[in-house]
């Protein structure tokens, strides 16, 4: 991070600060360790991040360049209403799989304190935010403060400079492909959020692809 990133994120956590509604969540405004990161993936009962529910996450903490899997986060949430079957058909997730879920509000405390201040490392990890955001900012008064990072954006980086005037292919089956990294089944939160932090170790070793 140059100097200019850092004085901006420092003013953005000092606002951030004044606007937190609840005290208890001051540790996410902490100070993580430059070697760790948390990746994360969520599946919704619809594809419209302005209006669906959150069914499932998973994240998986990151120190250097190990992922720390005995010590990863699942979460099955009940939503409150139907899901829809486009929805259903990319994650495979049912309402009798997610009956017995936890509710949303005991959810979101998990995963506050296990992500705690430390970066988000996700695929199109916009998506994500987007819909935790819509539950975090009334608890928070503000959204996620955490640093994040997009592998997708990470491969396009190190891609363009080789080929500036073509387009760049960022479907994760390709992108795992060309970084010789193992393909599981997409639209599962664990392996989606797996696959995001192998890409993410590798790719901070890779300078130009």
């Amino acid at each position: 991070m140059n100097a200019p990133q850092q004085l901006r994120r420092r003013l953005q956590r000092a606002w951030y600060r004044r606007r937190l509604r609840d005290p208890a969540y001051r540790f996410l405004l902490g100070d993580a360790s430059p070697e760790q990161a948390v990746a994360i993936d969520c599946e919704t009962t619809s594809l419209d991040a302005a209006a669906c529910e959150l069914i499932a996450v998973a994240a998986i903490p990151i120190e250097g360049d190990r992922l720390l899997m005995h010590s990863a986060l699942e979460l099955l949430i009940k939503p409150q209403t139907a899901m829809r079957t486009d929805a259903i058909a990319i994650h495979q997730l049912r309402a009798m799989d997610v009956a017995k879920g936890q509710n949303i509000d005991d959810a979101l405390c998990a995963l506050l304190e296990f992500i705690g201040p430390r970066p988000l490392v996700g695929y199109y990890i916009d998506f994500d935010l987007s819909v935790l955001n819509r539950y975090v900012r009334p608890i928070l008064g503000i959204p996620l403060p955490n640093p994040t990072i997009d592998v997708s954006g990470m491969y396009f980086d190190r891609k363009i400079g080789r080929i500036p005037q073509r387009p760049v292919n960022l479907g994760f089956d390709h992108m795992l492909r060309e970084l010789q990294l193992p393909v599981f089944r997409q639209h599962d939160p664990f392996n989606d959020a797996l696959m995001a932090a192998l890409c993410y170790v590798k790719l901070r070793h890779i300078r130009r692809l």
